[in-house]
């Protein structure tokens, strides 16, 4: 019945999760408390509510933080913890990002897989359950507004509602994650005010909105030379030979005879996995440092970024190469500024669980002593997730996946992190199926509409397996 139901209602479900992706909720500034990530956000939350109260659920908009779905009686609550933010489009789409397009069986747009897909997919699934089974437990579909920066959605519903007693997360892969590498940013830092009366002087870096989070596919910045001392033709033959011999793809465009601009050109990929993609501030950086020590100008920063920071984006130069049964510790060059005469550059490690972040910051403070403008910074740290795959969580969950697709999986280990590790008895649980390339957070993103339709499916079965635990 719980099939039957799903595939009945296959239309729908394509079209409500068109109509959520055509919602652009990448969180921006807001001056308005009641939608603390701006109103793109908050109406991908209103759509989801709506959504949910006129499919007979129980809904609640936690003061514009994140809000629910619910059904069922009990005291025991289910959680399916997902979000509604997504990062922002970027560029070169085969079909606007926005609008939900269907082609190849797939449906198209930001947010498709991450996580607006798997989202739609829980909901009809908790409808399907509604319909035509009964529950024990209460079952609630959480929604979050902030996942793609610093959590403070989630956050907010900690301190104020209540916390489930088992779930998932819809926000990873399929069997199951029973293992999240812990996530550190940290940014490096120098003041470039004795630099502005160099022969060659910064004026501005712009990464065009790269979220840390994201291996950036773009990312430019202009060089003001001083004619009498530097030819601009001799400058830009440097130039060329440096890109050249380091086989980056950068464009070189001569503004005047004292101003260039230079345009890096990567590929995105999530930065959970930084060897999918091609990196376009490192690479920035990387020509910047050479091209300045040409001419005998040495900033610290880029210095040390050649020097440490230049091998596949691994950390293998930082000297703290690890690795466990969660992976190898990775790192992606997500930002990089220049305000306030401050130059800046933020590095967002994936670090295996076993490992401590205290290796790294150490890594970073005897590497950074030996340069005199040079400081770094933590500002954020997600603890590890780690779930024995022995624990009735995780084995249920991949029991059911693996039943309905006739596989014989084991749980995984990824480096991205989501919801789950927010909470207690919680572990996150696909939609991205074995074998599928991961769309997530780049150009074309897309869900498989038979996958949709599966997850869904699964998802129900899911709901039915927690219900029953004791």
């Amino acid at each position: 019945m719980l099939e039957k139901y799903i595939e009945n209602h296959k239309n729908e479900i394509i079209e409500k999760l068109q109509g959520l992706i055509k919602i652009p909720s990448v969180i921006c500034a807001s001056s308005n408390p009641k939608h603390p990530f701006g109103e793109p956000v908050n109406n991908a939350l209103e759509y989801m509510l709506d959504l949910g109260k006129n499919m007979g659920f129980k809904t609640k908009n936690i003061d514009g933080y994140c809000g629910y779905i619910e059904f069922g009686e009990g005291k025991e609550l289910i959680g399916i913890i997902g979000h509604l933010d997504v990062v922002p489009e970027g560029d070169d789409w085969t079909y606007p990002p926005f609008s939900g397009t269907i082609a190849n069986n797939k449906i198209y747009g930001r947010g498709s897989i991450d996580d607006k897909g798997p989202v739609i997919s829980s909901l009809f699934a908790m409808k399907s359950v509604m319909e035509n089974a009964n529950v024990h437990k209460r079952v609630r579909l959480i929604l979050g507004l902030n996942e793609e920066n610093d959590w403070k959605c989630i956050e907010y519903y900690k301190k104020h509602e209540e916390l489930p007693t088992i779930g998932f997360s819809p926000d990873a892969d399929f069997p199951c994650i029973n293992s999240e590498k812990a996530i550190l940013t940290l940014y490096l830092k120098m003041d470039y005010s004795s630099f502005l009366n160099q022969d060659i002087v910064i004026k501005d870096i712009n990464t065009y909105n790269n979220a840390i989070n994201v291996v950036p596919k773009l990312c430019s910045t202009t060089l003001s030379i001083n004619p009498n001392k530097i030819a601009m033709s001799d400058f830009i033959k440097n130039l060329k030979n440096i890109i050249q011999e380091l086989n980056f793809e950068i464009d070189i465009y001569k503004i005047d005879e004292t101003e260039v601009k230079l345009t890096s050109h990567g590929v995105s990929s999530h930065s959970a996995h930084p060897e999918l993609g091609v990196n376009a501030i490192s690479h920035l950086i990387i020509t910047l440092s050479k091209i300045f020590s040409i001419y005998q100008i040495k900033i610290d920063l880029f210095d040390f970024f050649d020097k440490f920071i230049n091998v596949n984006y691994w950390g293998e130069n930082l000297e703290i190469n690890f690795e466990d049964d969660s992976g190898k510790l990775t790192l992606n060059v997500g930002d990089f500024y220049f305000r306030n005469n401050s130059i800046q550059v933020g590095l967002n490690f994936r670090v295996p669980v076993t490992m401590n972040k205290i290796v790294i910051e150490n890594s970073f403070i005897e590497k950074t002593s030996s340069y005199s403008n040079l400081d770094f910074e933590i500002l954020d740290f997600k603890p590890a997730l780690y779930i024995p795959k022995e624990n009735r969580l995780v084995k249920t969950l991949c029991d059911i996946y693996n039943e309905e697709t006739n596989s014989n999986l084991d749980p995984l280990s990824i480096g991205g992190a989501t919801y789950a590790r927010a909470f207690e008895n919680c572990v996150s649980f696909g939609c991205n199926f074995p074998g599928c390339k991961d769309m997530c957070h780049q150009t074309d993103e897309f869900i498989d509409i038979d996958n949709l339709i599966l997850s869904s499916k699964i998802y129900a079965k899911a709901i039915l397996a927690l219900d029953k635990l004791d």
